[in-house]
């Protein structure tokens, strides 16, 4: 279905325990988004017989996420890039910092009219790219971008899965309200009705 608009950019902070499962805080704005490009790696096998393909599998692999954004602010560049604040409350980013990988949640606007909901279960991003420019005869904006890579989450669900991805239309079939007004009020975490054999049915 195509997107006419991407807005409510937010992101969770993860803890681990010691077998690196995530709990997902309270999710918080990251900034007025601009523009999400996600590209996907799959690992396939193709296995011959008979002198031609007798199976492909296909499965995800990593991703990237390319985020424009209009700001990175000061809390999120710590909590995203492991830059510090010093006690002047200048930002230092070090060749030392480590990222923390986070949750990442947004939703597009369809040409519909409804929403398209997403959360990317764990993704750690790079430093923050820049664009300066000195100013010329017209206004041009020199936006931030920031790069990530989208892996699985370690937890597995209640289907013993490690999802990377989850993403939902409102006034899609089975899809409730309460799904859609808690979206951003943590990050979802699927629940199926009946579990079979690893799946769900």
């Amino acid at each position: 279905m195509a997107t006419i608009g991407l807005d409510k950019l937010y992101y969770s902070k993860i803890t681990e325990n010691a077998s690196g499962e995530e709990t997902y805080a309270t999710p918080v704005q990251l900034a007025k988004a601009i523009e999400a490009d996600i590209a996907i790696e799959l690992l396939e096998a193709i296995l011959y017989a008979d002198d031609g393909a007798d199976t492909t599998i296909k499965e995800f692999k990593s991703g990237t996420l390319t985020l424009g954004i209009d700001d990175i602010g000061v809390q999120a560049a710590q909590d995203l890039t492991g830059a510090t604040l010093d006690s002047n409350g200048v930002l230092v980013s070090t060749g030392e910092d480590e990222p923390n990988p986070v949750a990442i949640g947004f939703r597009a606007k369809t040409a519909k009219g409804r929403y398209r909901y997403f959360w990317l279960y764990r993704v750690k991003f790079g430093i923050p790219g820049a664009n300066l420019k000195t100013r010329g005869d017209s206004i041009e904006f020199s936006t931030p971008s920031i790069e990530g890579t989208i892996t699985r989450r370690n937890k597995a669900d209640s289907a013993s899965k490690h999802p990377w991805k989850v993403e939902v239309t409102e006034g899609g079939t089975g899809v409730t309200s309460s799904v859609i007004t808690s979206w951003f009020t943590a990050v979802y975490e699927p629940t199926y009705t009946q579990v079979n054999n690893g799946g769900n049915v």
